[in-house]
């Protein structure tokens, strides 16, 4: 190999790692004692913008092949960078327009979205009305696509008639067909007749 060759591609390298280098502190390496917030004076001479991944008020759309409609907000939500397709939502409120049943709400203090599919992951005070039913969990799994919900987590199912408590309710959106479980064999399901 020609010795300009090899002295270029050296200098080439060394200009790459410097850019790499002056990059890495200038944009990403940040302080632990600086806070960011929307627009701050760093420097006191230098006015610094932070983009933010945080949106207000979220609302998204999506339509099945069968016409089932699913309506998803919230009144915060974040971009994961490491996951573009995903965000996490705070406030969270769902309506699923089913053709030919009934509307599904459901609210939550958190939520998982994938824009890709649309599942949606529900935690912590989740709450899933149809008709007179309600039904209380700290989970909620749903999948359009699939057509499945699985609410899972000290899930109380109230009806006109009817207590239930168990750990596990697996739900077929198109069917209705209902699986309620617990997670240990010893345990049962336990049904209370509210008159």
């Amino acid at each position: 190999m020609d010795v300009k060759k090899v002295v270029k591609i050296f200098l080439f390298f060394i200009c790459l790692i410097s850019l790499l280098y002056f990059f890495y502190f200038k944009f990403y390496r940040i302080d632990n004692n600086t806070t960011i917030t929307p627009t701050t004076n760093i420097n006191n001479d230098t006015n610094f913008s932070y983009n933010s991944n945080i949106i207000e008020d979220v609302n998204y759309k999506s339509m099945d092949a069968d016409g089932n409609q699913y309506i998803i907000s919230a009144k915060k939500g974040e971009i994961d960078y490491s996951e573009p397709n995903t965000i996490f939502l705070t406030d969270v409120s769902a309506v699923i327009k089913l053709k030919n049943s009934d509307n599904i709400e459901i609210t939550s203090d958190f939520g998982k979205y994938n824009l890709n599919n649309f599942d949606t992951i529900f935690s912590k005070n989740v709450l899933i009305t149809y008709l007179d039913n309600k039904i209380k969990a700290n989970y909620l799994d749903f999948s359009l696509e699939k057509n499945f919900m699985i609410i899972s987590g000290k899930v109380i199912y109230n009806s006109l008639e009817n207590i239930l408590e168990a750990d596990v309710v697996e739900i077929n959106i198109k069917t209705k067909d209902t699986k309620i479980f617990m997670y240990e064999n010893k345990k049962k399901v336990n049904i209370r007749s509210i008159n």
